[in-house]
């Protein structure tokens, strides 16, 4: 795929559960109990659960420990 300089990589605003658990690794039961406990923000469309990927991204990156 050819990118040109003026194309940006647009992130998704929210994903699925599905793309959740395959982006993170984490189990599906393990992204609803971050849910439950509100590490994870997610929004409701209909019945859609979708996570903010935002969200997941400040996860990870809290979870990263600094090199000493």
């Amino acid at each position: 795929m050819i990118e040109r300089p003026w194309e940006q990589k647009i992130e998704p605003l929210t994903v699925r559960i599905s793309t959740a658990v395959r982006i993170t690794g984490l189990s599906r039961s393990r992204i609803y109990e971050l849910i439950q406990s509100g590490d994870i923000d997610t929004v409701k469309v209909g019945r859609c659960t979708l996570v903010q990927f935002a969200s997941l991204k400040a996860l990870t990156a809290s979870r990263i420990s600094p090199d000493p």
